[in-house]
């Protein structure tokens, strides 16, 4: 059933032009890269002499104008400015304008921000908060968030039994699946979202993962499967190699190497190679700079760099 809706989702997307181009047409399903950045962004604490290109920490938007709703992918830390450039983007209808937050798991980079909708800032009013049940646990019982809950100001929707893909309905036509991936889970589950219209196009956001050997299912390495059905793919690229870190041992730090992932999907066609993203990457990571001779590797080789501001239409 699965690989059948991921077969379906095969229609090319409209994509918005870089930063400075023609504004991109208005359409009715949009997302939006808020972040691209590690958790920590730039600079990072210890680092205030960081002059390079700044980083926010990775997060989605997704704009549903057919019901008039919008939605997070990660709350992170500096959520005051994400939901700014969203406005900018697509005014709110009232208030903050937030039908849903899509949680990956408790690394700081990706739901601290939920602390922004309590007393102190928004006083929001039940903001549906999608989670894994271990992540919802947690929020539900550590402060500051439970006082969230408790006060009403999120609604924790707890994504099924933390076991296999979950699906959560939009809109009859819009669905959100779970794909739980390999990673730190000290806190909670860490999970990729794949966000589906039924007629056709489909984006998977998976910020962080450990490995690409260990993401595998019934049908072989989920990350082909994925790239087969999806048209985008916003995918792990904390660092470029093994290289990025003196005096570290990289191996502690699981994640896949941006040039790691580029030589696995190098034989694929070039039209599914431009599916890729590369997306939450470290502030070492040379493709911070757009104009690095790695970010024009990337280029070369058929990939894309997820970018701040970024723009891409789903219908």
């Amino acid at each position: 059933m699965i690989r059948a809706s991921l077969a379906a989702c095969t229609l090319a997307l409209l994509a918005g032009g870089p930063l400075g181009a023609e504004e991109p047409r208005i359409c009715q399903r949009e997302l939006v890269v808020l972040g691209a950045g590690q958790d920590a962004g730039t600079p990072q604490i210890g680092n205030a002499q960081d002059d390079g290109p700044q980083l926010l920490a990775s997060s989605l938007a997704l704009i549903d104008r057919k019901a008039g709703a919008r939605y997070l992918f990660d709350a992170y830390p500096q959520i005051t400015g994400q939901l700014a450039a969203l406005d900018r983007i697509e005014q709110p209808a009232e208030g903050l304008g937030l039908d849903g937050i899509f949680l990956t798991h408790a690394h700081i980079g990706h739901y601290l921000g939920l602390a922004y909708l309590g007393r102190e800032a928004a006083s929001a009013n039940g903001v549906p908060v999608y989670a894994m049940p271990r992540m919802a646990k947690f929020l539900r019982e550590n402060g500051p968030w439970s006082q969230l809950v408790e006060l009403g100001q999120i609604e924790l929707v707890a994504l099924g039994d933390g076991k296999g893909l979950q699906a959560v309905s939009l809109a009859p036509d819009l669905v959100v699946v779970a794909l739980p991936v390999p990673h730190r889970d000290e806190l909670s589950e860490a999970v990729g979202y794949y966000i589906m219209p039924e007629d056709g196009g489909g984006a998977l956001y998976l910020s962080d993962i450990d490995s690409w050997d260990e993401w595998s299912g019934p049908d072989g390495p989920v990350l082909a499967t994925m790239l087969a059905g999806a048209d985008h793919i916003f995918v792990d690229a904390t660092f470029w190699d093994d290289n990025e870190l003196p005096g570290r041992d990289m191996s502690e730090i699981p994640h896949p190497r941006v040039t790691e992932t580029m030589d696995l999907l190098q034989h694929y066609p070039a039209d599914m190679r431009s599916k890729v993203h590369f997306i939450h990457y470290n502030h070492t990571n040379p493709l911070r700079d757009p104009d690095s001779a790695e970010s024009r590797e990337v280029e070369a080789r058929g990939f894309n760099v997820a970018r701040r501001g970024e723009r891409i239409c789903l219908d």
